[in-house]
């Protein structure tokens, strides 16, 4: 099959032929027909995760997938060859990743069933992102009717957490330059979107807004010590980052995003997208070959998702 790899890390990752997987016991085969670049994938191929996960190479990146299910493999119940199917590759080592055009999956953890209405390609860029803005949220505890600050707002975590904050009641503080990433924010909700320049004096412009602190943050950018005490006394904060801590004297609620992609998180995600009160936020689109250039792109900085489609 053919696949995006990396011989070693740090590395380049080309498009080359691998051997097709076959599924274990407990494990889906599917056959990829969309995928996505991750932080977490450039963050693998500049060797950073060297020292936290087992490598396997030729390694085969990519997190996110969506397609149909090819085969099953033993004690496998609720999926059938046919099945359209997404979710994030939960692998505990890296390397057979879902950047190719067949992935193997637990099927226990990490894929749900594609509800109609939704395309492959969003189902594709949905998986990872969408669970750790969704779990980011909850973290944070009850949000409605608080005041939600939100870093990172222009990335795919944030585009999303954007959406599901302003729809759970929230009042969304987020960041964003002004000019076509403020314009892209602001077009995610019909709600009311209050917009902070991050390359001006943020903690200035968030006083502003809630002079007693804001009641939550969730840090997907940015200086995690300065967000964090723009909270008020008794807030929450969630980083995606590193793990916040409470300014001396402060009492606040803070937590590591731990994005769990459960079948229930999933499905709950993408029927939100079928109902029309969530978009998945592509804005450009690459397919499996040009995998390098979307590499590129995602380092250099881009709004919303970068989608991978698999022939």
């Amino acid at each position: 099959m053919r696949a995006v790899t990396l011989t070693q890390v740090p590395g380049t990752p080309e498009v080359t032929e691998v051997e097709s997987p076959r599924p274990e016991a407990g494990e889906l085969l599917v056959r990829v027909r969309a995928s996505s670049v991750n932080g977490f994938d450039l963050g693998t191929a500049a060797g950073l995760l060297r020292e936290m996960m087992e490598h396997r190479f030729p390694l085969i990146p990519g997190k996110d997938f969506a397609g149909t299910v090819a085969a099953i493999g033993a004690g496998v119940e609720g999926f059938a060859v046919g099945d359209a199917v997404f979710g994030v590759v939960t692998k505990p080592h890296l390397g057979t990743g879902s950047m190719a055009q067949y992935v193997t999956v637990p099927a226990a953890i990490g894929v749900a069933s594609l509800p109609e209405g939704v395309t492959v390609r969003d189902a594709g860029a949905l998986g990872l992102a969408g669970t750790a803005a969704y779990d980011g949220l909850a973290s944070l505890g009850p949000i409605e009717g608080k005041t939600v600050l939100i870093s990172g707002a222009t990335g795919g975590v944030g585009t999303l957490a954007v959406q599901l904050a302003t729809a759970g009641g929230a009042r969304v503080i987020a960041t964003a330059k002004p000019g076509p990433e403020a314009d892209f924010v602001s077009a995610l909700t019909e709600a009311e979107v209050h917009l902070v320049d991050y390359t001006q004096d943020v903690t200035a412009q968030v006083q502003a807004l809630a002079p007693g602190g804001v009641d939550a943050v969730l840090h997907l950018a940015g200086d995690l010590a300065e967000l964090t005490a723009l909270a008020r006394d008794g807030g929450s904060v969630a980083s995606a980052l590193g793990f916040p801590e409470a300014p001396e004297g402060r009492t606040l609620q803070t937590a590591m995003v731990r994005a769990t992609p459960s079948a229930e998180t999933l499905s709950a995600l993408a029927g939100q997208v079928a109902a029309g009160g969530l978009s998945v936020p592509v804005t450009s689109v690459y397919d499996l070959e040009q995998a390098g250039e979307a590499f590129t792109a995602f380092g250099a900085g881009t709004l919303g998702k970068i989608a991978l489609t698999v022939a």
